[in-house]
């Protein structure tokens, strides 16, 4: 992400709480180790990307997941955003 100009030195991945899962609409995992996220009593949207994890791969590998990553992302907000009612 350097390479990029984002800088993820000081953060650490976590759990979501179940309380934080209540407040959004959407869920997006982006690998089997967080199958189970979800609980039961979640009514929300969930998807799987099922991407590598990139921990200890070669930077090359890692880059093609960043860079998959982003493009998903993007077309996320593009299809979210096109849901939108625009405001008139």
């Amino acid at each position: 992400m350097r390479e990029r100009d984002i800088d993820l030195s000081d953060r650490t991945p976590r759990e979501v709480t179940p309380d934080e899962l209540q407040a959004i609409d959407l869920v997006v995992r982006m690998g089997r180790s967080a199958s189970n996220v979800c609980p039961a009593t979640w009514n929300g949207e969930n998807c799987d990307w099922g991407l590598d994890d990139p921990h200890e791969r070669p930077i090359e590998q890692v880059r093609e997941i960043r860079d998959e990553i982003e493009e998903r992302v993007v077309s996320l907000f593009d299809e979210l955003l096109s849901q939108t009612p625009s405001a008139e």
